[in-house]
């Protein structure tokens, strides 16, 4: 795998906040950071229809069922979320608690900005860029855009 420039910034806000909104263009690679960043959280992806309709169904007993955080894949997928999330945050002091992953960033960060704010840090990722690119093996650097 590929160290992503962005895993630093990943560590570091979630040392300082209690959830990480990490999102980005789709297949920039958000899943795969938050995966390998976290790999001891659970993972669990709101784009599979039975874990999605879970937690649009009974969103505060999906959360609880998370005592030590997740990583929520596809978040805005179940908007409701967000306002569950604020009272687990303020109650627990732990730092990193939460990554929610979400390509769609504008419903996303309307509904974290209303009821998250100042408990979430943001981090967006985009597709790899040119020091990441030229680490792959095989990658000839002459056919790189100029």
């Amino acid at each position: 795998m590929i160290e992503r420039t962005a895993n630093d910034a990943l560590k570091k806000l979630a040392g300082q906040f209690k959830a990480i909104a990490l999102t980005g263009p789709r297949q920039s690679g958000k899943s795969t950071l938050a995966r390998t960043t976290f790999p001891e959280k659970k993972y669990i992806s709101l784009e599979n229809p039975d874990i999605m309709e879970s937690a649009l169904q009974d969103t505060r007993g999906f959360l609880h069922g998370l005592p030590n955080g997740a990583i929520i894949d596809e978040a805005q997928r179940v908007p409701q979320i967000f306002s569950y999330l604020q009272q687990i945050l303020d109650e627990d002091k732990e730092k990193g608690k939460f990554i929610l992953t979400g390509s769609n960033n504008f419903l996303m960060l309307e509904s974290i900005s209303q009821t998250l704010a100042g408990r979430i840090g943001y981090l967006e990722l985009l597709p790899f860029n040119f020091g990441e690119t030229s680490k792959i093996k095989g990658f000839d650097l002459s056919l790189a855009p100029r």
